[in-house]
């Protein structure tokens, strides 16, 4: 008995240590100072912000910009509720954070971009880097001009070495995993004709579905992100001349354009879409599906249904770009979000895995063309490397 003991403590021991040198160790921040010239500024109108931690070796002219994520805010007044955090100010920033998953420096966690430069840029406009309006209401002091920051990040990282990349990505989680998928050919055009370019989306191909009431919540929220920010004229052409501007928010209509190449990963039952797109506070006003947005083995029969028909809708519209040798995707059938920056989820021994496969992994082979990953993972619970979210009940759920 003592000796079983002993052993489960060694483990959990071993485990413990794995995870701390996984954490790696914390990047100082990076202010674009020469931005705010530019007016590339954060909503508060700080200058923006990136976080770099140098490549060396082999992968010493490789680059991987990742997109820090956060939600949007859709109006003056949720904007307000930003402006003085670090979603909205750098002001408000970590001085360093420690990076991991497909930021980490460390092989044995991060086997293909480990040695890369790897910059994860800081999230304050609101909008996935879409915005630009020119004008500033005195009486709210609030700036939406992140389509200025996202051009202003780059010409600084070109600057500082990324002029010479013979390799380069830019990928991101949530808001940031959606930037990336909006700015991926742009992204490319900014860099010289000779480097081989590709975008990486984490949990960035949010839907437009009718929430649980029938209502379309998403759709209009998203229209309002556009029209506060001024978005429209930032979001692909080939799109916004089809449809509204509002629209052209979301990846199902107008990834299937994009030219560079580009690598989704995406929980076909996405925790935040989930919890904010299917069953908004709004649409829930007895809060019937609070349990369930919590833990996933709270949900009724009812509520694993309209999971189940979020599953069907999702793949209906990412499920369409499987014969497209341009896109690559790792879609599994877990209640997640963001699966890249975690390193439990990116590249551990039970981390999840689609045909015997590890995100990172079907990442790394995509994008060195060792082997083609277009992967769709069969309904819920059927993958048992699944690592399910549960939440806090007492954290607030982010509701828009």
């Amino acid at each position: 008995m003592a000796d079983a003991k002993l052993g489960q403590w060694l483990f959990l021991l071993a485990c413990a240590v794995t995870l701390l040198k996984a954490a790696g160790v914390p990047v100082e921040i990076t202010y674009v100072h020469s931005a705010i010239a530019k007016g590339a500024v954060c909503l508060d109108g700080s200058p923006p912000a990136y976080h770099h931690d140098k490549g060396f070796g082999s992968g010493i002219n490789n680059w991987l910009v990742h997109i820090e994520g956060g939600g949007w805010c859709n109006n003056v007044t949720t904007c307000l509720g930003r402006k003085n955090t670090r979603l909205g100010s750098s002001k408000q920033m970590l001085k360093a954070i420690a990076f991991s998953g497909i930021l980490s420096n460390r092989k044995m966690f991060n086997p293909d971009f480990y040695n890369w430069n790897r910059i994860k840029v800081r999230y304050c406009d609101g909008a996935s880097f879409t915005g630009d309006v020119a004008a500033v209401n005195p009486a709210t002091g609030l700036y939406f001009r992140g389509a200025r920051i996202f051009r202003a990040v780059i010409e600084d990282l070109l600057a500082k070495g990324m002029g010479n990349a013979q390799n380069a990505i830019l990928s991101g989680c949530s808001a940031g995993g959606l930037t990336s998928i909006l700015h991926c050919d742009n992204f490319h055009a900014l860099l010289p004709v000779r480097t081989n370019v590709k975008c990486v989306s984490d949990a960035g191909y949010f839907i437009n579905v009718k929430d649980v009431s029938g209502a379309q919540h998403i759709e209009e929220f998203f229209s309002q992100v556009v029209e506060t920010h001024g978005s429209a004229r930032n979001l692909p052409p080939s799109c916004t001349s089809k449809l509204r501007p509002g629209l052209c928010f979301f990846p199902q209509y107008m990834a299937s354009q994009i030219r560079t190449r580009i690598f989704f990963v995406n929980a076909a039952y996405d925790s935040w879409q989930i919890k904010n797109i299917l069953a908004p506070g709004v649409a829930d006003p007895h809060g019937t599906w609070h349990e369930c947005k919590l833990d996933i083995k709270n949900c009724s029969p009812t509520q694993l249904k309209a999971m189940q028909d979020f599953r069907v809708q999702f793949l209906s519209v990412i499920g369409g770009m499987t014969g497209c040798p341009l896109k690559g995707m790792f879609i599994d059938s877990c209640y997640a979000h963001c699966q890249t920056e975690t390193q439990e989820t990116w590249l551990m021994a039970d981390s999840p895995v689609l045909n015997k496969t590890t995100i990172a992994q079907a990442v790394g082979d995509w994008f060195y063309g060792r082997t083609p990953f277009q992967k769709i993972d069969c309904p819920y619970p059927c993958n048992p490397s699944c690592h399910n979210r549960v939440f806090d009940p007492n954290q607030h759920l982010l509701e828009q």
